[in-house]
């Protein structure tokens, strides 16, 4: 069984990413679906919600209870191949899941600003907007949660800046490498 981390900025590309890799098999357990059933527990946005766990818990919480859920799922489902992590931001994830599987791999995907912003533009997502200078703070408070740092300390990185098709040329050579 291998778990992989996936961490990227909004509009990288990483949805073509799970979706290849769930064509392929994969599971995907993402940290955003914790965040969001803690925040409807709470009556809170997503976003205050994500501040307040780790103000109240610890930088490690999100990861934790990721953690906590993925070890459900492989009791129930044993022969389990592959598990993409969807929605690591910062080195106190990177600890926890380092700690808890054996072998976990990161993976970052990478594309420019300006790239990622024509792609949020057009996918018109309900957290997306279409002003830069809120798609900038955006990227923002990502990058202090510590993405950065993570995505500079990957042990892969695929750059999302042509047509989809090379892109998925990238992604499928990846899998290749990893998951087979």
């Amino acid at each position: 069984m291998k778990v992989l981390g996936v961490i990227g900025l909004p509009g990288s590309g990483k949805s073509l990413f799970f979706d290849l890799a769930k064509s392929k098999g994969a599971i995907v357990a993402n940290m955003g679906d914790i965040i969001r059933e803690k925040a409807k527990e709470r009556g809170e946005d997503t976003g205050t919600t994500a501040r307040k766990l780790r103000e109240e818990h610890g930088q490690y919480i999100v990861a934790k209870l990721t953690v906590q859920k993925i070890k459900a799922f492989l009791e129930e489902n044993a022969d389990a191949d592959t598990i993409l992590v969807e929605g690591i931001r910062s080195p106190y994830e990177i600890e926890m899941f380092d700690e808890s599987f054996e072998n976990f791999t990161t993976v970052s995907v990478f594309a420019s600003p300006k790239t990622r912003f024509e792609r949020v533009t057009a996918r018109n997502r309900e957290d997306d907007s279409n002003v830069y200078e809120d798609f900038k703070e955006r990227d923002e408070r990502e990058l202090n949660l510590g993405i950065g740092t993570v995505m500079a300390t990957s042990d892969y990185y695929i750059i999302n800046e042509d047509d989809f098709e090379s892109y998925e040329k990238e992604v499928v050579s990846f899998f290749n490498k990893v998951m087979d």
